[in-house]
């Protein structure tokens, strides 16, 4: 008989007739082995309780506006302690309205915001840790701080507060403007968080959070949109029509406005005599009624420079007993 070689199919089969079990993992391993092309996916789990509902250009858009914002409020507070403040942004995130709640402290200062023409309210959590310490200045305080006070603001304190966060919502109103004209009020101030319900647990929000320093002492400020009350104006807050909405063209009224300001703005203007080069000798030598030569002419006209940019030619005269110029020419601009 002569020598026969099985194949791999012959031989599978018979692994299948011994062990049926076995030989069907072994033929199936060998299939998708052989046949099967290898895919590689990265699988990353999606959190239906925390969905990305706000774009990156929007979130972009938000994190420049708002640090102009902080600029203009950390000056203004400036002003108003007689202090340097300093307001830095710090993160611009998105999360679910009951994160944010549960991120806060308790007791703490939550102010409940109007903003019309948005649909729902906004939030502006300020943290007891420098709080206190800005009423403190406010009263008449010393840079020293003690402990933090754990208790709800007074009425005294509340009629303080409602100067800084006056300040807040002007500057921000301010910042909005080029986007959205936003009339901005306080409802009302709470101490607890979590009895303040705006918008669903899972519903959500846009978290910008501001670091204020005041001497050695820190603390955060938190302004809460929810998604829902800014989701008619996203496509305005996109990264290209955002410089669309900083630029505007000239109006008459603007071109009267600036006109007027700079007629009155004072300017500097030299009319030039003449120039000369002498020695030092000759210049250590000068005494009264020394005459100086030059190589100009008495009848050439003369430069006149405004704030140091030739601008006209003229001729020296007098008038009324003072020393007067005659304007000739206009020089023409060098390219």
């Amino acid at each position: 008989m002569p020598d026969e070689v099985l194949s791999q199919t012959e031989v599978e089969n018979l692994l299948s007739a011994l062990n049926p079990g076995a030989g069907g993992k072994a033929t199936a391993s060998h299939k998708s082995s052989s046949n099967a092309p290898r895919i590689r996916d990265k699988v990353t789990a999606y959190d239906f309780k925390r969905p990305e509902r706000v774009g990156k250009d929007q979130m972009r858009a938000l994190q420049t506006l708002h640090e102009g914002f902080g600029r203009n409020f950390g000056a203004a507070l400036s002003a108003l302690l007689r202090s340097i403040v300093d307001v830095k942004l710090t993160s611009v995130d998105q999360l679910t309205y009951s994160e944010f709640i549960f991120s806060l402290e308790n007791p703490t200062c939550f102010n409940l915001l109007k903003a019309e023409p948005l649909e729902s309210n906004l939030i502006l959590d300020i943290n007891p840790a420098i709080l206190y310490p800005i009423v403190d200045r406010l009263l008449g305080g010393g840079r020293e701080t003690g402990p933090v006070a754990r208790r709800p603001l007074t009425e005294i304190e509340l009629r303080l507060v409602a100067r800084i966060t006056g300040l807040f919502l002007e500057e921000l109103r301010r910042a909005w403007e080029n986007v959205l004209a936003l009339d901005l009020a306080v409802i009302r101030v709470e101490s607890n968080p979590q009895l303040v319900q705006i918008v669903p647990p899972n519903e959500v929000v846009i978290l910008i959070s501001f670091e204020l320093t005041v001497g050695d002492v820190r603390g955060m400020m938190n302004l809460c949109i929810p998604f829902n009350s800014i989701e008619r104006i996203s496509s305005k807050l996109s990264s290209n029509s955002w410089v669309a909405y900083g630029r505007h063209d000239a109006t008459s009224e603007t071109v009267a406005t600036i006109s007027q300001n700079l007629r009155g703005a004072p300017v500097e203007v030299v009319v030039e005599l003449a120039e000369s080069k002498i020695t030092t000798r000759q210049l250590i030598g000068l005494r009264v009624n020394d005459i100086i030569t030059t190589e100009k002419d008495i009848h050439d006209p003369l430069v006149v420079s405004v704030e140091g940019v030739p601008k006209f030619r003229a001729l020296p005269g007098a008038l009324k007993g003072q020393k007067a110029i005659r304007i000739h020419d206009q020089v023409k601009p060098t390219a």
